[in-house]
């Protein structure tokens, strides 16, 4: 049979999941109970498949690095890793015809793309392998295929399929599908039995969803093309790695890949399955994969409860202490606290709109960042200083950088630095520091094989992480950008 390469999709922001998801540390990168992210239980599946050698992944440039630090642990040489890295979302339609384009590519026109979003957990391993099977069988045939999930209860908040014939390989012909319904409407749809709701999760040849792309949506597609002409791949150890290019990117549509293709295509066949699905789409479906207390109660970290019950409380930083509440959602970050109506939870999102819409950093930022190279936590800020802990791993180094409008001064804490300030370059041990002025050329570089950790405070009129201009960078990050290191 030809060859099957997986290809993990990480788009969105996951706004009902604020303040755990945001635009900077996505929904895919939300750790579960068990320590492991989104992402990296949708990796371990694809290193559950036989016969898999290449994973594809479609993710936004700046979300790299911690997606290999997601997979790094996990892939012990099983799989060659290549990358689409998107400047910005334009949906699943986009993504998906560059992932086909590239498959072909560079595996043939017969291989089989498997589409899956890395921001969904199944807990049934062997069922989803024999899905995919299945699933195989028909692209091979040339169907376009999809999940289709049975339901095990009213659900208001996914997308539906309607079951049409039976087909011979297995599986049925999409007769339709459904936008998310009303309460009355998915019981009907329960009780009936021939809806599935529907998982997001598409097998095909690449050939043929190119074919049927083309045919349907072939503005975009053409576009795809040209931005990919437009984008040269960079060829290393762990696969290749294309960058799509910003400008012409920006010209295709944004599209899903629902309206694109497949409400259009008379080729879509839909395998039911049962895998332990959840798109973990709100609080109340992250509580559901959680144990309750004798009060109906779910709670992670510390907390002190007085007649509560129903409630569900994510603290793992400080203790909580709640008395006659009711029915509540309590998630609480080091920047942020989000308290809601059990059974409003979908309307999280708003929230998150709203911040997005006055540009409050809570939107896109935790107050621990990743980088490349580390981490860095903002401790505290207030007029003209900001104080951050930084740490960077061994080996690795900030940007050859400079400031316009803000001073540091740097105190290691622990581990030994090698910094550039100026015209000098030099070795910091603990407890040692270094004061670097505005307009001064500096770098930091961890030169040990223990974390480097150390204080940053600044001081200026101007601390926006916009205020850097980068001379040269590790990462492929020069000339300027928006974040700091």
């Amino acid at each position: 049979m030809s060859a099957l390469v997986p290809c993990i999709i990480a788009g969105g922001a996951g706004t009902r999941l604020w303040p755990v998801s945001r635009e900077a540390m996505p929904k895919p990168f939300m750790r579960l109970a068990d320590g492991q992210s989104l992402l990296q239980k949708t990796f371990e599946r694809v290193v559950g498949l036989a016969d898999v050698a290449q994973l594809l992944t479609v993710i936004n440039r700046e979300l790299l690095f911690r997606t290999l630090d997601d997979y790094r642990p996990l892939n012990q040489g099983q799989l060659s890793l290549d990358f689409l890295l998107e400047p910005f979302g334009r949906n699943t339609a986009p993504a998906i015809a560059a992932a086909a384009l590239h498959v072909a590519r560079h595996h043939g026109e017969d291989a089989h793309l498997l589409v899956l979003p890395a921001d969904h957990l199944i807990r049934e391993q062997e069922a989803f392998v024999a899905a995919i099977a299945q699933a195989r069988e028909l692209a091979k045939a040339g169907w376009l295929v999809t999940f289709g999930i049975r339901p095990s209860h009213v659900e208001t908040g996914y997308g539906y399929i309607q079951l049409g014939d039976t087909l011979e390989a297995g599986g049925h012909v999409v007769a339709s599908f459904v936008e998310k319904p009303d309460q009355a409407t998915a019981q009907a749809y329960l009780a009936g039995g021939n809806h599935l709701w529907n998982a997001g999760m598409f097998c095909f040849r690449a050939d043929v969803v190119l074919r049927e792309l083309r045919e349907h949506a072939p503005d975009m597609v053409e576009a795809v093309e040209r931005c990919l002409a437009m984008s040269p791949p960079a060829v290393g150890k762990q696969g290749v790695q294309c960058e799509l290019d910003a400008q012409s990117f920006a010209e295709v549509t944004d599209i899903s890949i629902d309206y694109a293709l497949m409400e259009r295509s008379s080729r879509v066949a839909v395998v039911p399955c049962d895998l332990g699905w959840s798109d973990i789409g709100s609080w109340q479906a992250l509580r559901e994969l959680t144990p309750v207390d004798d009060d109906g109660n779910q709670v992670r970290g510390e907390a002190v409860l007085h007649e509560v019950t129903g409630c569900y409380i994510d603290s793992p930083y400080r203790l909580i202490g709640a008395v006659g509440v009711h029915d509540l959602v309590v998630v609480d970050t080091p920047d942020a606290l989000l308290i809601a109506d059990a059974n409003n939870t979908q309307d999280v999102k708003y929230v998150a709109q709203a911040l997005k819409q006055r540009g409050h950093e809570a939107y896109r930022l935790h107050r621990t960042v990743t980088r490349p190279w580390g981490c860095y936590t903002v401790l505290e800020e207030g007029p003209r200083f900001k104080i951050k802990r930084i740490m960077v791993r061994p080996g690795e180094s900030l940007s050859l950088q400079m400031h316009h409008h803000r001073s540091e001064h740097w105190i290691v804490v622990s581990g030994m630095a090698r910094v550039i300030n100026g015209e000098r370059d030099f070795l910091l041990n603990t407890n040692e520091s270094t004061f670097i002025p505005a307009g001064h050329h500096h770098c930091l570089v961890n030169p040990g094989v223990i974390e480097l950790v150390m204080i940053e405070v600044q001081s200026g009129e101007y601390l926006g992480e916009d205020d850097i201009v980068r001379f040269n960078d590790l990462y492929g990050r020069a000339p300027a950008s928006e974040t700091i290191g």
